[in-house]
């Protein structure tokens, strides 16, 4: 018999669909001392709410949050809302002796994360951040061949997270669809949204960033409110950033992210050169992985893909027969297992708040840099 985890999502967005399939798939395909439970779904809009919770498998609906800490059933808090109600919610939740999750980026900026990191470290309740994007399975594969030394010493890290749905002038700011244009809820644009991904795959694999440069642009300037159409407001987030760090391990690295990249949906790319090898990942080519090894024949040498899709591969044993891949959805669901599994060994599998405290800090060192153009240190 499994042992429940009871779960309350605060949330029932975009993401609020990914993670209540993730939960559900999680249970099906991999074992687990511990029971993913659907049990309260949290949405300011009640009608909204039960009709989500139908859908999702839901067993409960409830209008407000801080009721959700009352109840003794519930284990784990997972927050899905917009980024302004990151901390308040995580801090009550972990005061009340709950686990949290929630979605990145952490908060508003890393003093905020500061406070949920604290309240962690007081509760010593679990935590997570769903950086997903780490749980692609070329990217888990990459990261094992980058700790058994095959890549060696690395020169170069360069990553891309390009987007275009925000290119439409007609686009507006705020409201419960476009709240990510909106720096009261976002604190950030693609440097939150987009490069926080970046970020936290980047310093997974090749460690800390210590110091960077960047600028940011807003293409657009002015939007209408979506809550208020007939208000035009001055649009405040970065619409595109980019920066050069350097990592502690000595190697430098250029990071791109903009929302104006006209046919790139979602493609979050790195490539990573070294001494012996280099690594490739596109999330728009979810499984492959990309790898040059220097050590190979002479006369036979060069790019070659891999598809990660083999038994033997990341994850995959826990899905289909080779030549079946698996997507972004899977990500999630990678997430939510090796979540349980935590809980099941101990162990630590998934980023946690100081994860992405790490993260946050250096996403506030990018906005810094940008509006002084100068070199900053993260203090990682």
């Amino acid at each position: 018999m499994r042992k429940k985890l009871n779960i309350a999502m605060v949330g029932s967005g975009f993401m609020g669909r990914m993670h209540s399939n993730a939960y559900r798939q999680a249970n099906s395909f991999f074992d687990s001392g511990y029971l993913a439970c659907t049990k309260v779904l949290c949405a300011r809009d009640a009608t909204r709410g039960k009709e989500f919770a139908e859908r999702w498998g839901w067993q409960e609906t409830e209008t407000e949050w801080r009721r959700l800490l009352e109840r003794k059933d519930i284990d784990l808090i997972d927050i899905v809302v917009p980024n302004a109600l990151h901390r308040e919610i995580a801090v009550a939740a972990l005061q009340a002796g709950k686990m949290v999750a929630t979605e990145k980026p952490l908060a508003l900026n890393a003093g905020q994360g500061k406070e949920m990191v604290d309240a962690a470290e007081k509760s010593g309740k679990k935590t997570m951040i769903w950086f997903n994007q780490r749980r692609f399975p070329p990217v888990a594969l990459a990261k094992q061949m980058i700790d058994a030394g095959a890549v060696g010493r690395v020169f170069h890290y360069r990553a891309t997270y390009l987007q275009d749905w925000t290119i439409s002038t007609d686009a507006p700011v705020g409201g419960s669809t476009f709240w990510r244009l909106d720096i009261k809820e976002a604190g950030s644009g693609v440097t939150g949204d987009l490069l926080a991904h970046s970020l936290d795959i980047a310093q997974y694999l090749n460690g800390p960033i210590v110091e960077l440069s960047a600028l940011t642009e807003t293409f657009v300037k002015e939007r209408k409110r979506q809550d208020d159409p007939g208000v035009v407001a001055k649009v405040q987030i970065d619409d595109a950033a980019e920066c050069m760090v350097r990592f502690a391990n000595g190697s430098i690295g250029t990071f791109e992210a903009t929302r104006y990249a006209r046919g790139r949906k979602n493609a979050n790319c790195f490539e990573m050169n070294g001494e012996l090898a280099s690594l490739a990942f596109d999330a728009e080519i979810p499984h492959e992985l990309r790898i040059y090894n220097h050590r190979d024949d002479k006369a036979s040498r060069g790019w070659k893909t891999v598809s990660v899709w083999d038994s033997n591969q990341p994850y995959m044993d826990h899905w289909w027969v080779p030549g079946m891949g698996v997507g972004y959805e899977h990500t999630f669901i990678h997430a939510a297992a090796d979540f349980l599994a935590d809980l099941d060994d101990g162990k630590k599998r998934v980023p946690d708040f100081s994860d992405g405290l790490r993260t946050q800090q250096v996403c506030d060192a990018i906005l810094a840099s940008s509006k002084t153009g100068q070199w900053l240190k993260t203090g990682l």
